[in-house]
C-alpha cells in the first residue's frame, strides 16, 4: 500500500511539473511547419507558376510590405514613448491620402500629372504628410493628452473609439464612395532591371519607404530631439527633471508618425490606385501586425516585421495553399496576415526584435 501511495504521488508530481503549455505549443509550431512544408512541395512540383511569377510576386510583396513598414513606424514610435497602442492610426494614414485626392483631381485638370510628374507627386506628398500631420496632432492633444496617467486600458479604449470617429467624420466630408485616383503616366509601366521587368509603381514604393525610414532613423539616433524622444520613452519623469519639455517631445512624435502616415498613403495609392473612407482599416492592423511582428518599439523591428508580412501575404497564399488544392487562395490574406499575428503573440511575445518585458526601443 505505501508502494502505490509512493509511485501515485510521483505521478502527481509529474503530472504537476509536465510543462503542457509548453508541448502543446511546440505540438502547433510542427503541425503548422509540416503543413507549410507539405503545401510547399505539392505546389513547386504541380509547377503551375514560373520563376517570372515569383519574383514578381516577391518584389510586389516587398513593395507592399514597403507601405505597411512605414504605416507601422507611427505605431512604434507612439508605443515607444508612451507605451499604448494608437489604434486610430489607420485612420491618420487614410485622411492624408484621402485629401491628397482631391489635390491630384485638380492637378490632372491643369495637366501638371502629365507634364510635370515630378513637381506633382512631390505636392501630393507634401499635402498627404500635413494633413496626416495635423490629424495625428489633433488625435494627441484632445484625446490621448488627458488620459497620459490613466490606466493603459482607458487610452486603448479611447484609440478605437477615435478611430471611428475618424473613419466616420471623413465620411461626411468626403463620401461613402470609392474614388479611382487620377493616373500619372510618367509611373505607369516597368523598369529593365538587368533583363527583368519591374514594375514603376513597386520599385518606388520600395525606394520611398527606404528613403523615408532612413530619414526617420537619422532623426530618431543622429538629432537633438530624437535623443529626447528616446529619453522620454525611458522615463519622462527623469526626462523632464533633465530639461526635456515632454509635452512637446509627444507632439512631435505624434506629428511625425502622422507624416509617414501621410506619405505612405500616396505610396499606397500608387499600388492600389483608389481611396475610400474605410481604406485604413485593413491597412492600420496588417501595420499593427508588422510593428508587433519586428519588436513594437523597434524602427527596426517595424521595418523588418513589414517587409516580412507583405512578402508573406503575396507569396504565402499561393506558396502554401495552391498545391494543397484550395480554391482562390488569394482571397485567404488576411488569413496569412492574421494568424501571423496570433503566432507572433504566442511563440515570440516581444518579436524578433524587441524586448520581452514591453520596453523595446528604437
Amino acid at each position: 500500500m505505501t508502494t502505490q501511495s509512493a509511485a501515485g504521488s510521483r505521478y502527481r508530481l509529474f503530472l504537476e511539473r509536465f510543462p503542457v503549455r509548453r508541448f502543446v505549443l511546440v505540438l502547433l509550431a510542427l503541425v503548422i511547419a509540416y503543413g507549410g512544408a507539405a503545401g510547399s512541395i505539392a505546389t513547386l512540383r504541380a509547377g503551375r507558376f514560373s520563376g517570372e511569377v515569383w519574383a514578381n510576386l516577391f518584389i510586389s510583396g516587398v513593395a507592399r510590405g514597403s507601405v505597411y513598414a512605414i504605416i507601422a513606424l507611427g505605431y512604434t514610435l507612439v508605443y515607444g514613448i508612451l507605451f499604448i497602442i494608437n489604434f486610430a492610426h489607420g485612420e491618420v494614414f487614410m485622411a492624408g491620402a484621402f485629401t491628397a485626392y482631391f489635390v491630384a483631381v485638380g492637378l490632372a485638370s491643369k495637366g501638371m500629372l502629365e507634364s510635370n510628374p515630378i513637381i506633382s507627386i512631390g505636392i501630393l506628398f507634401v499635402v498627404s504628410s500635413l494633413v496626416s500631420m495635423g490629424v495625428a496632432i489633433l488625435l494627441e492633444r484632445i484625446a490621448y493628452r488627458p488620459l497620459r496617467g490613466a490606466p493603459r486600458l482607458v487610452p486603448l479604449i479611447t484609440a478605437i473609439g477615435a478611430s471611428l470617429f475618424l473613419q466616420y467624420t471623413f465620411r461626411g466630408f468626403y463620401g461613402a464612395n470609392a474614388r479611382a485616383y487620377p493616373t500619372i503616366p510618367a509611373i505607369q509601366g516597368t523598369w529593365e532591371i538587368g533583363s527583368f521587368p519591374v514594375q514603376k509603381v513597386h520599385l518606388i514604393s520600395i525606394l520611398g519607404a527606404v528613403a523615408l525610414w532612413l530619414v526617420l532613423f537619422w532623426i530618431v539616433e543622429r538629432t537633438r530631439v530624437g535623443r529626447e524622444m528616446r529619453a522620454v520613452g525611458e522615463d519622462r519623469e527623469i526626462a523632464a527633471l533633465m530639461g526635456v519639455d515632454v509635452d512637446r517631445t509627444i507632439v512631435f512624435t505624434f506629428g511625425i508618425g502622422g507624416a509617414l502616415a501621410g506619405a505612405a498613403g500616396i505610396l499606397y495609392v500608387f499600388l492600389f490606385n483608389q481611396v475610400i473612407f474605410t481604406m485604413g482599416f485593413f491597412p492600420g492592423l496588417k501595420a499593427f501586425t508588422a510593428a508587433v511582428l519586428g519588436g513594437i518599439g523597434s524602427i527596426t523591428g517595424a521595418a523588418l516585421g513589414g517587409l516580412i508580412l507583405g512578402i508573406l501575404e503575396t507569396v504565402g497564399p499561393n506558396l502554401f495553399l495552391d498545391g494543397a488544392g484550395v480554391p482562390s487562395p488569394n482571397q485567404l490574406i488576411p488569413i496569412v496576415a492574421f494568424g501571423i499575428l496570433v503566432l507572433v503573440l504566442i511563440f515570440l511575445p516581444g518579436g524578433f526584435l524587441g524586448a520581452p518585458d514591453d520596453k523595446s526601443r528604437a
